[in-house]
């Protein structure tokens, strides 16, 4: 029996789940069909009771839901629990609504495993502390870096992840201002600069010798984060397509209990 899974968001015309779910699942041999569903603004909780009493599965949660996933669900990883906010949820047998994040496994595996940049022991700085940079922020801990430090343009908001995520490493939010004359191994754009074309106030010097720039963005081609980091001394430039293709990964693995191989998946997505 065909077991049903879909990402839920507003808007959700533009996702690649689908075709990223289908790939995975023709190459496990899963047997399963993933939809995408337009969920109203004000009616995210009944479109997801609707599909799990219809005998879904699980859902992939998108912007703008997000939070409201969170609140949703019955129990938490503790990854989801510390973003406060969840992309996967998963209906149990007995009704419960298990809630997860999978988008810092997503960027640690693609930097890790596919780009074989080790993450231990280096000096990563993530820009940014809205949703996206709280959702990775414990994966990234948990592959014990050398030093981590949070920048935004408001440090207040820096400082209340500093805070929060204190307990699980070596962890500093603050301005960009502060960073002058520091250099990172890694450094992780996880504003949403590159949608209006933005460059965050990264001063210059930030980037070490070998080190990877990382734009959380994915599609837009070299942003200009991207391309100031070439010009300023950056040995490797990388989107998120990998971020992208590995985080459903994780989804798949925890619906589905087996790891699909992502390699293929992102090439053909950047083809496309």
């Amino acid at each position: 029996m065909t077991d049903h899974y879909a990402v839920i968001g507003n808007p959700i015309a533009h996702s690649k789940s689908p075709l990223i779910h289908a790939e995975f699942a023709r190459q496990t041999m899963q047997d399963m069909a993933y939809t995408a569903i337009l969920a109203p603004l004000d009616g995210f909780a009944a479109a997801v009771k609707k599909f799990q009493a219809e005998g879904g599965k699980g859902l992939n949660v998108t912007v703008p839901f997000k939070q409201e996933a969170w609140k949703l669900a019955s129990r938490l990883t503790e990854r989801a629990r510390l973003a406060e906010a969840a992309n996967t949820l998963k209906f149990e047998e007995d009704g419960t609504i298990l809630g997860d994040n999978t988008d810092g496994a997503g960027l640690t595996r693609d930097i890790a495993e596919n780009r074989g940049i080790p993450i231990a022991g280096k000096r990563v700085l993530l820009m940014g502390a809205g949703g996206a940079a709280r959702g990775v922020l414990l994966p990234l801990l948990l592959q014990k870096p050398g030093e981590l430090a949070i920048a935004n343009r408001t440090p207040e908001k820096a400082l209340v992840l500093e805070r929060h995520f204190a307990a699980y490493g070596p962890l500093e939010g603050g301005d960009y201002a502060r960073l002058a004359k520091r250099q990172f191994d890694i450094v992780i754009n996880a504003t949403s600069s590159s949608l209006s074309d933005q460059l965050p106030p990264l001063p210059e010097g930030v980037f070490a010798a070998g080190s990877l720039a990382y734009d959380m963005m994915y599609g837009k081609g070299l942003t200009p984060f991207l391309q100031f980091a070439r010009q300023n001394g950056a040995a490797h430039l990388a989107d998120g397509f990998g971020m992208l293709v590995e985080q459903a990964a994780e989804s798949f693995f925890l619906w589905r209990g087996v790891r699909p191989q992502t390699s293929a998946v992102i090439a053909k997505l950047k083809q496309l």
